[in-house]
């Protein structure tokens, strides 16, 4: 009988800079100059590293995705801007939801409550 074996799971920390532009201009299709656009007007925020080099983090790929995805639907930057900025605030408060659901013992409602 064959002996099941566990292999480590590699968990990605989505904020290590790992990517340079080129390679993220490739993931996302974009040209490499509309990323750096897009990082001069506020939008992504890669980390610099040896003060030129630009590194981006999967949370910066997947940022540049949903800013793909809105443009392409026309929402303008500007408008870009605040969804994504509601996104995160969305998403932070659904956490802390789940923190004091946690901490207080109260399942979620189903989705028929």
């Amino acid at each position: 009988m064959m002996e099941a074996r566990a292999f480590p799971v590699e968990v990605v920390d989505e904020d290590e800079p790992r990517y340079r532009i080129g390679v993220v201009a490739a993931m996302v299709q974009l040209h490499p100059q509309t990323i750096r656009y897009y990082e001069a007007i506020g939008l992504i925020s890669p980390r610099r590293v040896r003060g030129r080099i630009r590194l981006y983090s999967e949370r910066d790929v997947e940022r540049l995705r949903q800013i793909v995805e809105l443009t392409r639907l026309g929402v303008n930057l500007a408008g870009v801007e605040i969804i994504l900025r509601l996104r995160e605030q969305i998403a932070a408060l659904q956490a802390e939801i789940e923190r004091l659901r946690a901490l207080h013992g109260v399942e979620p409602p189903t989705p028929y409550d």
